[in-house]
């Protein structure tokens, strides 16, 4: 292991292609998330439970795929598979303007291209965090996760405003075909990418052993991650924030605007400020890494989530705006923090042919709680009270924190190798 300051990723030309292709992808993005229940609400008259029925089924490909993306993803290469990607959602998303220019949009349709769109996006997602550790040295990982989170954090920040403002202009289906285009860009810069990148042999690993059937892969996957204490603590950790952040943020907006008598602008700008912590977190992870460690770095980021979300509960009616800025500025500080460390440390641990396998199992585990906690959240709103239902959320954050100290995670100090990683705590990968 080594201690001394890794080389700027920005100096590796391929690295700043793969980060501009996602930059592009990312703020394009955030259009289709407005324009989609917009074009659902304004021009097909869509019902709030066919609205709610779109975003169900959005999400469902990251449920029902994740584990065997994984798996098919470490047999092939990683570069192919991002530009598909990214093609095929450009594809799937022409067809809404299209269909509205001919005067046969139907929500069907709006169906349709969600789940195609979300299938893609599951490999897309699982093969580009597979991609980065071939594309950048072992210590440039934090480097290279924090660039490509500022961005998708920026784009989170501003991405909807601008949104917003092209949606009006043009209307939410033509409004849809920026972001095939940006898919379409996003495909151009990834293609440019010159890194070699070996095609993996499909019927045997890198041992030359003979691969297993495909459900035998995605087992093998779990084994990995399950059988070693940091990503069991990692996993454990991640879904439970998961769980109670969603039980809390289910009905925040309800709350938000019922109870703290909160106007749009004012949520709008609550949001917008409170990303800036974000977008402060993603900037800063690998200095604040540097003195304190990785996993002393992960633990302290994990703790913020709590009191971030105790300040959003206890906002007072006549004092509210800043109490919920604080609030998500502590949480987005803290989540970010924590996402790019754990990912890079994942990506530093986890041998080139398990990559895939390792992080569709993490997405599946740490993103199955989020239907969950959404659930439960409404549920306790309903029973009990908006308020309380984001006090259990803030509570039930102190949680995540437990399986970090439990297990080996809060000693790491520096990024690790795969070869570095205890034998009895890597489980049998073939």
């Amino acid at each position: 292991m080594t201690t001394s300051r890794a080389v700027s990723v920005l100096r590796d030309p391929d690295f700043v292609r793969l980060w501009t292709a996602e930059t592009i992808s990312h703020f394009g993005t955030q259009i289709s998330l407005l324009a989609l229940p917009l074009v659902a609400v304004t021009l097909l008259n869509a019902s709030a439970l066919e609205v709610a029925a779109l975003g169900t089924i959005e999400f469902l490909p990251f449920i029902l795929f994740s584990l065997p993306a994984g798996a098919w993803v470490d047999r092939l290469r990683r570069r192919p598979i991002l530009i598909a990607g990214d093609v095929g959602r450009a594809a799937a998303l022409a067809t809404i303007p299209a269909a509205y220019a001919l005067g046969v949009l139907a929500i069907w349709q709006l169906y349709a291209v969600g789940f195609v769109v979300g299938t893609l996006t599951v490999l897309f997602d699982v093969a580009y965090q597979s991609y980065l550790p071939s594309l950048v040295d072992r210590d440039q990982l934090v480097d290279g996760n924090g660039k490509l989170e500022t961005s998708r954090t920026i784009a989170l920040t501003a991405g909807p405003a601008l949104g917003g403002g092209l949606i009006g202009i043009v209307t939410a289906p033509l409004a849809i075909l920026a972001d095939a285009a940006s898919f379409v860009l996003s495909a151009v810069f990834v293609s440019a990418i010159r890194r070699h990148e070996p095609t993996p042999d499909r019927h045997a690993d890198e041992h030359g052993r003979a691969r297993g059937r495909l459900r035998q892969e995605v087992a093998d996957g779990l084994r990995f991650v399950l059988g070693n204490p940091y990503l069991r603590g990692i996993a454990a950790s991640t879904g439970t924030a998961n769980f109670f952040s969603n039980i809390a943020y289910a009905t925040f907006i309800v709350y938000a605007v019922r109870d703290l008598r909160l106007t749009p602008l004012e949520i709008g700008v609550t949001f917008g400020l409170g990303n800036v912590g974000s977008i402060i977190g993603a900037l800063t992870a690998e200095r604040i890494t540097r003195p304190f460690g990785v996993g002393p770095t992960i633990v302290g980021a994990t703790l913020l989530g709590g009191p971030g979300l105790l300040l959003i509960a206890l906002a007072p009616r006549e004092f509210a705006v800043p109490f919920l800025v604080a609030g998500a500025f502590l949480q987005g500080f803290g989540v970010v923090v924590y996402n790019i460390n754990q990912l890079s440390f994942r990506q530093a641990i986890t041998p080139t042919s398990m990559q895939g396998r390792m992080n569709a199992t993490m997405r599946f585990i740490v993103w199955g709680t989020i239907p969950l906690g959404t659930i439960l959240g409404g549920v306790v709103a309903t029973l009990v009270g908006l308020q309380a239902a984001i006090l259990v959320g803030a509570v039930g954050a102190f949680l995540a924190v437990i399986p970090l100290v439990l297990t080996p995670v809060r000693t790491l100090r520096d990024m690790p190798t795969p070869a570095e990683v205890p034998a009895d705590t890597a489980a049998d990968v073939d």
